[in-house]
């Protein structure tokens, strides 16, 4: 009682394919081969040195264009706009 005999386990296969379809059933094995074989080579592959990450780099703090009195402090323009 408890366990489940070949005869059983038949007609739960016999009943999903009649539920599902033999298409839908036929594809969803299919993606689950696919899933083992993607994992296996995944398992299977070397480790890939870890790159380092790209950082953006901090841009220097602004320099005033006037000082407390109201002189200009540069006379210049920047050319990196």
């Amino acid at each position: 009682m408890g366990s489940f005999s070949p005869i059983h386990l038949l007609v739960l296969a016999v009943v999903a394919i009649l539920l599902l379809g033999g298409g839908r059933f036929s594809n969803l094995m299919g993606d689950v081969a696919k899933g083992v074989k993607n994992f296996k080579k995944g398992m299977a592959e070397e480790d890939e040195p870890a790159k380092p990450s790209k950082r953006i780099e901090a841009q220097s703090k602004a320099e005033p264009a006037f000082d407390p009195d109201g002189n200009r402090t540069r006379d210049t323009l920047r050319d990196d706009r």
